[in-house]
């Protein structure tokens, strides 16, 4: 089963996880992240690096972000490049995660990226998304 990292400004990611297990039941490999006001970097990065582990059962970490480019955003981005199966997704709302519990036993982490930004509309977007519109910088030669 895929893990869940909900990482948000303020309350709004224990706010998000608490009305998804009021609608779904309480979600195992699910933790909240909340990213208060003050809070470093160097700290959030450790709270997510904490929550991938306690999430990850082998099958991978979906990042679930308010928005896309924010520090939680960017800190998850950093994090999910080091680790296999690890993806970003920005953009999403309570109504599109309570559909999604039930991907989280059956996809991937590629195939869950791929239909929750397809079912999520347009403001729903994934870091492999935004990377495909900018990929990054490549060195043609050897220096």
């Amino acid at each position: 089963m895929l893990g869940w990292v909900i990482v948000c400004r303020g309350y709004a990611a224990q706010e998000m996880q608490a009305a998804l297990e009021e609608k779904a039941g309480a979600l195992a490999q699910c933790r909240a992240v909340n990213v208060q006001e003050g809070l470093s970097a160097n700290m959030l990065s450790r709270m997510l690096c904490d929550a991938l582990h306690e999430t990850d059962s082998g099958d991978g970490v979906i990042f679930f972000t308010e928005e896309n480019g924010g520090t939680p955003y960017r800190t998850a981005a950093l994090l999910s490049h080091k680790h296999p199966h690890c993806e970003v997704i920005s953009g999403v709302t309570v109504a599109l995660l309570g559909a999604a519990v039930a991907w989280r036993e059956t996809l991937t982490s590629e195939s869950f990226r791929l239909k929750i930004v397809e079912q999520g509309g347009e403001n729903v977007s994934s870091l492999w998304h935004q990377q495909q519109k900018n990929p990054p910088f490549v060195l043609k030669h050897a220096l």
